[in-house]
């Protein structure tokens, strides 16, 4: 009987998509892998689709839908007050799936995405030791594990301090505005939920984190000396990353891929901002000018604006209309260097490609970690989530991006043109792109057999195997 592993991520893609990964890890190493999902009320990206075709894609993991919750109503505009009390209310049909399970394998853990703290309880209950997964950067983890006592320390909300650095323990200073906007007013349910949820981390046995020792060094030593929670005991820091989903490849190629073909080496910029990243109509069009401007080759993931009507924030956008949201005349204009694809385009793929020579990013951490595993070059243009912090890390401490100035309000085309042309046709942009293929030779040699990650992935999985 093969000893089990309980994994419990969030809703939403950036946490759905590495804690799989992750499973796939533990799977490929002996231990039975079964991961636990919740239906949020609202538009987490494609993430049903996504877990079906994982399910068919490997079988060996059991994939289980809690019942659903009914939600009390809550102001917050934030979708994570949401998840948190999401996650809350289903805390008794996971107890009972867990009771469930153990009667035909022992559970030697209960991996929890970091917005479910609340499932701490009952891991108790049910006397298996809980880990928490942090998807996003180490770096990150710092900061919110510092927030607790941040939050003893600034009594005024982060959007009342405007531009004022905040410090944490291993990182550069963050700008107060550039925290994520659930954390921005203090008396919001987002906030508080942050502030409670990281305060119940370090109760964990222990942390694993999808980056590597060599990408974030100053702030793995800042968590593991405990500089981050003082007073509290640190868990221990099982750096496993990076976790991506490489072997993404469709069993038909995308159209867009056939056109990277036909692109020298290096040559085109990959815009593309995640499941949820939307524009503004003005935005789109600045970016179409732009890009049109710095006479460089493009592939761009367009969608359509969010809808003005608060009631629909959370559903997914229509279909884009190429012609109506662009220039008129944009795309016949640059069809011979250009390529917009609406909605969606295969990203790992695209990255991987020999004719992709940059990236404009929403700095989610996924995409990211897929550009360094790519060894592709980034332009930051931060959106939602805690993707200002990850611009932060990324420009200022990893140096493997540069940031696209504006971001806060309306990206002029000018910026655009600007930063894409520095990127592709520089010598800045050259150093920039060594810089992110010698991070690529990291972290293939932190998953090799023997690397930093492998070895502590090694260490969890021995421990669980047999049982300590």
């Amino acid at each position: 009987m093969k000893p089990s592993v309980v994994l419990y991520p969030s809703p939403g893609m950036g946490h759905l998509v590495p804690m799989v990964e992750l499973g796939k890890l533990f799977l490929s190493h002996g231990l039975a892998v079964a991961i636990v999902t919740v239906d949020p009320p609202y538009n987490t990206g494609a993430t049903a689709a996504f877990i079906a075709r994982s399910s068919t894609a490997i079988p060996a993991i059991s994939f289980h839908r809690l019942p659903p919750v009914s939600l009390p109503h809550n102001p917050s505009p934030h979708h994570e007050a949401h998840a948190f009390d999401l996650v809350r209310l289903s805390n008794a049909h996971l107890l009972s799936f867990l009771h469930t399970l153990s009667l035909s394998s022992p559970i030697r853990a209960l991996v929890l995405d970091f917005f479910c703290t609340e499932a701490l309880d009952v891991a108790a209950a049910v006397g298996v030791p809980a880990y928490f997964f942090f998807s996003t950067s180490a770096s990150n983890l710092a900061a919110f594990l510092h927030l607790p006592i941040l939050h003893h320390k600034v009594t005024q909300s982060f959007k009342d301090l405007g531009h004022t650095p905040l410090d944490f323990p291993g990182l550069p200073s963050i700008p107060a505005s550039d925290m994520p906007l659930p954390m921005l007013d203090r008396d919001d349910a987002g906030y508080k939920g942050f502030v409670y949820h990281f305060d119940r981390m370090p109760r964990a046995a222990g942390i694993i984190e999808n980056s590597f020792e060599w990408l974030e060094p100053r702030a793995l030593s800042a968590l593991r000396s405990g500089l981050c929670v003082p007073g509290w005991r640190m868990p221990p820091i099982h750096c496993v990353g990076p976790l991506t989903r490489m072997d993404e490849a469709s069993k038909e190629r995308h159209p867009c891929m056939a056109w990277l073909d036909a692109q020298p080496k290096a040559s085109v910029v990959f815009l593309c901002f995640g499941s949820l990243g939307l524009f503004s109509a003005e935005q789109l069009m600045d970016i179409a000018e732009g890009l049109e401007r710095s006479e460089q080759r493009f592939l761009w993931v367009v969608r359509s604006p969010p809808s003005p009507d608060p009631e629909k924030r959370f559903e997914a956008p229509p279909e884009p209309d190429l012609d109506a949201l662009l220039p008129k005349g944009f795309i016949e204009r640059t069809k011979e260097r250009g390529l917009a694809v609406k909605k969606w385009a295969p990203q790992v793929e695209v990255l991987a490609h020999e004719a992709v020579g940059g990236f404009v990013t929403h700095c989610g951490w996924n995409s990211a970690l897929e550009a360094v595993r790519a060894g592709v070059p980034m332009i930051a243009w931060p959106l939602y989530a805690e993707q200002r912090m990850n611009k932060v890390s990324l420009v200022e401490e990893l140096r493997l991006a540069v940031e696209m100035r504006g971001y806060e309000a309306v990206v002029t085309a000018e910026e655009v043109e600007e930063k894409v042309r520095w990127l592709m046709a520089s010598d800045g942009g050259k150093e920039l792109r060594e810089k992110t293929l010698a991070a690529k030779k990291a972290a293939q040699a932190a998953l090799a057999e023997g690397g930093s990650s492998h070895q502590a992935l090694m260490e969890l999985v021995h421990k669980w195997r047999s049982g300590d």
